[in-house]
């Protein structure tokens, strides 16, 4: 008996510190520690299962016992609420394309590489396996870009290369032509974003926006003021356009966090993992704390062909595949988001304040 009521006291605790992480992220605080328990919201669902199924084995319950089950189901509906709309059983927000046409179609690998890492010959295979219209890197240095432009070069001869030493190099290598392909630097100095528009084989012209914001986490940043005003930022130049647009990149960020949530609002973007699967890139080591940080969104004027997560290359993310065709008579299809004033009233003073406060953030010094 005595046994019993211990292991009872062990899961209402347990229950009780699921139930705090999942009550922190609606704190209206920007600091790092607070914003992280956005990400594990599977894992701490999951746990609120496992703690729920282990009382129903210490039956009858104490106080405590009750406490910790209605602690682990208010977390279990949370959690699962939340993160619902990233599972199959959810309603899809890009329609599946139908038929068949080559001229308005096309494919995206977005892949992070981890600038250490130095497996390309890994990833270079799964490009040509996969052979994308256009590829897109993540933390690429100056030896990455050596390795894909040994690669690439002739099958992807429109390119715009970002070499950095900081984590957040960026490079992009197109079959298809680029239109005024630029670098902007759009809240802070030391992290780069590739703009322009590419042309699909029917002469169609998508504008896209590749970003890698820093992450509020230990060492980059202590609070997420900058990752939330650059996600913002392009959102409002998608949003003042009725152009056919996708934005791409590691957003450092979860599908289902406040700030992506609002982002997809503000610019009207569509998420295809919604009614798929989670299809998370990171961690690619670590099995049970993997979240979707790596994303592909796109207007309503597309309709999705395929979504595939490939294998691990060395580095600690995924690449992940997108193939999109362009179809804009099927727009009314989509669930397309929308913001109310409030939002937009939100997203305008986060971007303001980090405009104000540029500079401000130390620039992450890797020495």
């Amino acid at each position: 008996m005595m046994i019993e009521y211990v292991v009872e006291i062990v899961l209402a605790l347990l229950a009780l510190i699921a139930f705090i992480a999942t009550a922190i992220p609606w704190l209206n605080l920007r600091y790092w520690w607070v914003r992280g328990f956005d990400f594990p919201r599977l894992q701490l669902a999951a746990l609120a299962a496992v703690i729920f199924i282990a009382l129903l084995g210490v039956l009858p319950w104490s106080s405590l016992g009750w406490m910790g089950a209605i602690a682990s189901l208010i977390v279990l509906g949370m959690q699962g609420t939340r993160i619902f709309p990233w599972t199959p059983l959810a309603t899809r927000q890009v329609v599946d394309a139908e038929g068949e046409d080559a001229s308005r179609q096309f494919s995206l690998l977005v892949a992070n590489v981890l600038t250490p890492n130095r497996q390309a010959t890994s990833l270079m295979r799964q490009i040509h396996e996969a052979d994308p219209d256009i590829v897109l890197t993540l933390e690429s240095d100056a030896w990455w870009e050596e390795r894909l432009d040994e690669a690439l070069s002739e099958s992807h001869p429109h390119t715009v290369k970002i070499p950095l030493d900081n984590l957040y190099g960026m490079h992009l290598y197109s079959r298809l032509a680029l239109h005024e392909p630029h670098v902007e630097w759009l809240i802070q100095d030391d992290i780069p974003s590739i703009h322009g528009w590419f042309e699909l084989p029917g002469g169609e012209h998508v504008r896209f926006h590749a970003v890698h914001p820093r992450p509020p986490a230990p060492g980059e940043s202590d609070e997420s003021l900058w990752r939330d005003a650059e996600l913002l930022l392009v959102g409002q130049t998608v949003r003042d356009s009725d152009q056919p647009t996708l934005v791409a990149g590691d957003l450092n960020d979860v599908a289902w966090s406040k700030t992506t949530r609002l982002f997809c609002r503000i610019s009207g973007m569509l998420d295809p993992r919604q009614g798929r699967g989670l299809y998370s890139t990171f961690h690619a080591e670590h099995r049970w704390l993997r979240w979707p940080l790596d994303h592909v969104f796109v207007s309503e004027h597309f309709t999705l062909v395929a979504l595939r997560r490939l294998s691990a290359f060395g580095s600690d993310h995924f690449p992940i595949l997108t193939t999109f065709r362009y179809r804009p008579a099927r727009a009314n299809e989509n669930d397309s988001p929308d913001a109310d004033r409030e939002e937009r009233q939100d997203a305008e003073e986060t971007i303001e304040e980090a405009q104000d406060r540029r500079g401000e953030e130390p620039i992450k010094d890797d020495d």
